[in-house]
């Protein structure tokens, strides 16, 4: 099976949308320090202050900040107490996403239809009011520990959510550029991936765009394989890795090892300008993977002629890569947590609608050097 990229716009009204999903509504983090999470994504990533949960909000078991980032909204829960499942989630695991929070419309009838397609609950629908009005959410579970929530929000106008409180910060330096989330990578035992892109498909209604063999996804020592799953409208986009066999321990069998089974392996978040966003991420103290300069030698040559000037895309290490329907910038962060488990991406598109399959040797190749210097190659 080589890479294919179905015809992208038949696919996406392939996708059955049993329950329109409106877009990405929050990414929540179990962390092991909540307040000084959120004073590094917003310190580095150029987030905002949104709002706050804890001691002060009523709650005696977790404190939860959120910053927030155009439409990006980032939910960072610490637990208060030992013997936690949240603390139990951080020591298995370490700091990683546990929610993927969905908009829908009605989050009753997005469970009902779930669990009639064969979901497996992660939280019954319930309804949640201040006195700015109530959220109705409800819940299933994915691979690993992640979970979908799915939130309905058409009758709520407070800062986040009922229980939470505005945060007021003074400290709120400016944003990078960030937009909204344009997908998120999980990373799935040897075996697991089809068993997850038939869950989206049946229980969700999405459909599959695109996928990767191991020769598509593979350098001289490691390899993976890869499909994308995503919604009707391509607003929720989901890939899903599992290792394929190598001469050496892959990137996903590292994340596997470190993060004790499956997650999300990186958040990809849109800028429209990579080159301003990277830069200011770049002066911020993020720290990004490093490409050969050879790789711009012959960039024009493999995807034709672009906008942006070559000089500093080479400087930054911003990758390039085209499809039938445009071309893409993208650069990936190294991993945020001590383990060498979640990183993100930076990408823009220009009317591409691909995941950079022409960068995927280089990219593979600079992950493999930096197994290298951890000695999990």
């Amino acid at each position: 099976m080589n890479a294919t990229l179905v015809d992208t716009p038949k696919i996406f009204s392939e996708a059955q949308d049993f329950m329109p999903l409106k877009g990405t509504d929050y990414v929540e983090l179990y962390v092991s320090n909540a307040k000084q999470a959120a004073h590094y994504y917003k310190t580095a990533f150029g987030f905002q202050s949104l709002a706050y949960a804890g001691l002060e909000t009523g709650l005696t078991d977790r404190e939860s900040y959120v910053v927030v980032q155009d439409k990006i909204r980032i939910v960072l829960t610490s637990p208060l107490r030992s013997g936690s499942e949240i603390g139990r989630h951080i020591d298995k695991h370490g700091d990683g996403v546990k929610v993927t929070a969905l908009w829908v419309e009605d989050a009753t009838v997005a469970y009902n239809t779930a669990m009639e397609r064969g979901a497996e609950s992660h939280l019954l629908p319930e309804q949640l009011s201040d006195e700015e009005g109530h959220i109705v959410r409800s819940g299933i579970k994915t691979y690993g520990e992640v979970v979908h929530i799915f939130i309905q929000r058409k009758n709520y106008n407070g800062i986040f959510l009922p229980g939470y409180k505005a945060w007021d910060s003074h400290y709120n330096p400016s944003s990078i550029g960030l937009k909204y989330i344009d997908h998120m990578v999980g990373n799935v035992e040897l075996g697991e991936m089809n068993k997850y892109v038939e869950f989206y498909q049946k229980v969700m209604g999405f459909a599959q765009i695109m996928s990767f063999d191991d020769k598509d996804i593979s350098t001289e020592y490691t390899a993976l394989m890869s499909k994308v799953v995503s919604n009707g409208d391509g607003k929720i986009k989901f890939p899903i890795n599992e290792p394929a066999p190598g001469l050496k321990k892959s990137q996903v069998d590292e994340y596997l090892d470190f993060y004790e089974g499956a997650g999300v392996q990186h958040i990809a978040v849109a800028t429209d300008d990579i080159i301003e966003t990277v830069t200011q991420l770049r002066d911020r103290g993020v720290e990004f993977l490093t490409i050969p300069s050879t790789y711009y030698d012959v960039l024009e040559q493999r995807v034709g002629k672009i906008e942006e000037d070559i000089q500093p895309l080479k400087e930054l290490g911003i990758l390039v890569d085209r499809d039938d329907d445009g071309y893409l910038l993208q650069i990936f962060t190294k991993t945020v947590n001590p383990r060498p488990t979640m990183f993100f991406e930076i990408i823009q598109r220009k009317g591409a609608r691909s995941f950079g399959k022409g960068n995927f040797k280089a990219l593979f190749e600079a992950i493999e050097r930096e197994q290298e210097l951890r000695g999990t190659l």
